[in-house]
């Protein structure tokens, strides 16, 4: 059962049903980008900032297990790793192109040395299941995160092309999230 959650006021989201998600995956994750957060909103100032954010081109939308699914990848070197993999729940981000630049950034810097979110000019968003977002994004999906897999380099078909991918052998971990909520202006 999906749960329902509330949405933080002042943020003018709507929630609708995923399958009205606009656009076609492919352009809004692989050349829009979308911005992956884990981690602990809780209550109180503390837990506020247990969390990171960091952006991603890797993912996709699907069904899986009869379920509506978002799936997308993170390098086990990445600060927001730990964040996704310890975190039951983690939302998919989706902004105008105008927010170029704070995606940008997201994906540059680390969550280790900056408060990512405040650099680039966003204002975190804490929903009551813990999840975190952006008042600026323009869509968000939140996901219970279901399955999590490290990428085997050992079952790469076409080793050479993927492995261009993987300079420093830093493989993706897979996580596949079900689809709990989906938020739009």
């Amino acid at each position: 059962m999906k749960q329902k959650e509330a949405v933080p006021a002042g943020t003018e989201f709507i929630e609708k049903n995923i399958r009205e998600f606009p656009g076609s995956p492919f352009d809004r994750i692989g050349a829009g980008w979308m911005l992956i957060t884990a981690g602990n909103a809780g209550d109180g100032p503390e837990a506020r900032g247990n969390w990171n954010t960091m952006t991603a081109s890797w993912g996709g939308l699907g069904v899986l297990w009869r379920k509506d699914v978002a799936f997308m990848f993170v390098r086990p070197s990445r600060h927001t790793f730990g964040f996704v993999n310890s975190a039951s729940i983690f939302t998919l981000s989706f902004f105008e192109e105008t927010y170029r630049a704070a995606l940008k950034l997201c994906g540059e810097k680390s969550g280790r040395d900056i408060d990512k979110a405040s650099a680039a000019g966003l204002t975190p968003v804490f929903f009551q299941n813990g999840a975190v977002s952006f008042k600026e994004a323009r869509d968000i999906i939140i996901c219970k995160k279901i399955y999590a897999q490290d990428i085997d380099p050992s079952l790469f078909l076409d080793a050479e092309a993927i492995e261009e991918c993987y300079h420093g052998k830093d493989y993706h971990r897979l996580f596949i999230g079900e689809i709990v909520g989906y938020r739009t202006r």
